[in-house]
């Protein structure tokens, strides 16, 4: 058998299990996590012409032994990018960051990405500034998977996007996005809150995707006074969207002070639990209140008997079941030296006493104020 057809094959039995809900039996989710230790990646640091920060995601690339970053620069400092890196990861926590290499993410023309200044609304969406978020080393070939969130604003709609590049950043392809997470003027994600999670599932036959935050069909915003619902997305490696589930985000969680400062929260990461299981996925919930400060939280969740709301045109009207979720942890109570914009998150090597390794990475914005702290977790 071909390994296409085999794939094909493993993704429509995994297709039958989303569709339908009937469920292999599930794993224990008895979870501790406690803190191995944290690296900081000093601030403004050059690396082959570029400056490292924006680190919005990180994933282990198991053919060299190393990770790779994405960097969330909209091409405004230097082309839009990604970063590799090698590190040693012990019972006592991650060991010093080496940066090992870095390439522009390239258009279909073999071109940069031109920041958002430059941007030209006549080009193919494929062609447009980009905001990357999330990439994923493809377990199949190697390449590499990217999430970037578009663009909307008075002048300006760009949709988001799935894209595939070779390990040296050339253009592959788009993979198809549901039509609800297109941007429209009145219809599909909110400004800045698109596109961020992306992870493999299924042994790799499944993409699975998620939204910051609601879609404007889909209600409000989170506020201190109820939470909102997002979207996750699964669909064939080879593009086919299969369903959609409803994520219940919280409430944020301080008021700002002063009143009416700036408070968000969103999805920003999404990471499969196991790698042969397609329903179990960690979620990375990402929140900043002024004068609150930062608060990560990560959760399990599993989509069995959750609704399918591929089809469900505004998710506001109710009457649908949200995936389940579980606190896996706060990381403000871990005693971590700080808890800064944390965005990525992927596995690490098991420690010998069988304990699974999850590792963090933050985002700085490139602000002399923030860090980029790379965090080590032990999961049990």
């Amino acid at each position: 058998m071909s390994r296409r057809v085999l794939a094909a094959a493993l993704i429509g039995s995994l297709s039958l299990t989303l569709m339908s809900g009937l469920p292999a039996a599930a794993a224990d989710s008895g979870h501790s996590v406690r803190l191995l230790g944290e690296q900081i990646v000093p601030n403004g640091l050059v690396f082959d012409g570029t400056t490292v920060g924006g680190l919005s995601s990180i994933d282990y690339d198991p053919r060299t032994g190393q990770y790779v970053f994405i960097c969330d620069d909209r091409s405004a400092l230097q082309p839009a990018r990604f970063y590799t890196a090698k590190f040693d990861v012990t019972a006592h926590g991650p060991g010093p960051v080496t940066f090992t290499g870095t390439r522009p993410l390239l258009r279909p023309d073999g071109t940069t990405y031109p920041p958002l200044a430059k941007n030209d609304q006549s080009q193919p969406q494929n062609m447009r500034t980009v905001d990357p978020e999330e990439l994923r080393v493809d377990p199949w070939s190697g390449d590499y998977f990217w999430s970037q969130e578009g663009e909307r604003n008075a002048t300006t709609l760009i949709d988001p996007s799935l894209r595939e590049a070779k390990r040296d950043g050339r253009y592959v392809r788009d993979l198809p996005i549901p039509a609800n997470e297109k941007i429209t003027p009145e219809a599909g994600p909110r400004q800045n809150l698109v596109l961020e999670g992306l992870t493999f599932a299924g042994l790799g036959s499944l993409v699975v995707s998620s939204v910051e935050g609601p879609l404007l069909q889909d209600g409000p915003d989170a506020t201190t006074e109820h939470g909102a619902l997002n979207r996750l997305t699964m669909q064939s490696r080879f593009g086919r969207v299969l369903a959609q589930y409803a994520y219940p985000e919280e409430p944020v969680f301080a008021a700002p002070k002063p009143p009416g400062g700036f408070a968000t929260t969103g999805v920003s990461s999404i990471l499969a639990a196991d790698p042969v299981d397609p329903t179990r996925f960690l979620v990375m919930e990402r929140s900043f209140v002024t004068g609150a400060g930062n608060k990560i939280r990560i959760y399990e969740i599993d989509t069995l008997g959750a609704t399918n709301v591929l089809n469900v045109p505004s998710l506001s009207a109710g009457g649908v079941k949200p995936v389940r979720k579980r606190l896996l942890t706060d990381l403000g109570t871990l005693g971590l030296s700080t808890v800064d914009n944390v965005e990525g998150m992927t596995w690490g090597p098991r420690l010998p006493g069988g304990e699974r390794t999850l590792l963090l990475i933050s985002d700085n914005n490139f602000a002399p104020t923030q860090v980029t702290q790379l965090v080590a977790l032990a999961v049990r």
